[in-house]
């Protein structure tokens, strides 16, 4: 077994139909084995998924044992040659697999691998390359030092902006949403720590597998994660729960640093605490009139077939979405540039919604990758499932 993939669920049926649709078509013949392990789901996952994808081995658990245990479950019994630690909200590009693999087989001394992450309005997420969090590297990071100073070597070295996202790269730390690893370097450093329940777990082990003497590395090769780590680091309670991974990574692999960590960190938090309350008021005072309110609705360009068209169409009646829609017949021998080839007025349109049969996943993500800062955001229909999945919300 060349490959095998893991990927773990809570609650996102719809994301995980899509994002299993999309690795599917990338592993095509390749000797692969799919695993999806279900934390207790409430949203009948395994019922709606199951006869979808007779090949995948589903692993139910009964209650949530977090992403490190059940990453851990699948990966005990996994006989790939790599493992592929996978989110749910992802799309993969009908090569990203066979990209990768040609990478690591061409590099043994890489333990690890990750990718270019963009979110669905094709904004390229920074945690796709990281640095290791230092003491003074996490008080950067959490009072946003790091993000006045993007490109210094010096407080720039969490998020590594200073690296060209379009190369490849040596790098310390590889995100958990995508982690393609050797199966002869976790045997050497071991697998994720359980410890860890939703954050840090995907630092502790790119720092095991470098001190395992194996190397990371940044891939420039795209993808779609829809809801990354930056939609949701303003929040406190975010902060909060990054303070608390952190703490844990550095009881176990710095603890002469710990003390001075906890009283650094923890006067970044407040400091951030405090610049989010006041980031908030603004938005009290005034009406803010950048990004289209999505509470008015949603407005789509779409593009794919016919029978594609006439479906959205309905499901715009059916779920009240009255907005000025244009329906585009299109697929990617008529409109290789898709959108791009659609003469568009404004910020007229909220999303772009793509027939996922009448274009590849690999045009999709290029596509999307054109459209940051544009305010615009991804949608991907199936006329198989009658769904539309966009990052905010599933309709059907």
């Amino acid at each position: 077994m060349k490959l095998s993939v893991v990927i773990v669920n809570y609650n996102v049926k719809h994301f995980l139909e899509l994002c299993l649709c999309s690795l599917y078509r990338a592993i095509d013949q390749l000797p692969v084995e799919v695993f999806v392990v279900d934390n207790a789901s409430s949203d009948g996952s395994l019922e709606y998924l199951t006869p979808r994808f007779p090949k995948v081995n589903f692993i139910a658990n009964k209650e949530n044992v977090g992403f490190a245990r059940a990453n851990n479950q699948a990966i005990a019994v996994a006989k790939g040659e790599y493992i592929l630690l996978l989110n749910p909200d992802t799309v993969l590009g009908e090569n990203t697999i066979t990209d990768c693999l040609d990478f690591m087989e061409n590099n043994p001394d890489v333990g690890g691998a990750g990718v270019k992450m963009i979110t669905g309005d094709g904004s390229f997420l920074p945690e796709s390359k990281r640095g290791f969090p230092t003491p003074m590297t996490s008080l950067y990071k959490l009072t946003g030092i790091s993000k006045l100073f993007p490109n210094s070597h010096r407080f720039g070295k969490y998020h590594l902006r200073y690296l060209n996202e379009n190369q490849i790269h040596s790098v310390d730390v590889l995100a958990g949403a995508f982690m393609f690893l050797r199966k002869s370097a976790l045997d050497k450093c071991g697998l994720l720590d359980e410890d860890f329940f939703m954050y840090g777990e995907d630092i502790d082990l790119s720092y095991r597998i470098t001190k395992a003497g194996y190397k990371n590395c940044y891939l420039p090769f795209p993808f779609i994660h829809y809801k990354g780590e930056s939609t949701k680091k303003n929040s406190i309670k975010y902060v909060r729960v990054f303070y608390e991974a952190m703490m844990i990574f550095f009881r176990k692999h710095y603890p002469h640093y710990s003390i001075f960590f906890a009283c650094v960190v923890k006067s970044g938090i407040y400091l951030r605490a405090l610049l989010a309350v006041l980031n908030r008021i603004p938005l009290k005072l005034f009406s803010y009139t950048g990004k289209k309110a999505l509470s008015a609705g949603p407005c789509f360009l779409v593009l794919g077939s016919e029978d594609m068209i006439s479906e959205v169409q309905e499901l715009c009646l059916r779920n009240g979405l009255k907005g000025k829609h244009r329906y585009e017949v299109a697929n990617e021998e008529l409109y290789p540039d898709g959108h791009l080839n659609i003469q568009r007025v404004g910020n007229e349109f909220t999303h772009i919604v793509y027939d996922r049969e009448a274009y590849s996943f690999k045009k999709i993500i290029q596509l999307m990758s054109t459209t940051q800062g544009q305010r615009v955001e991804l949608g991907i229909y199936s006329v198989q499932t009658g769904v539309l999945v966009t990052p905010q919300n599933c309709y059907k």
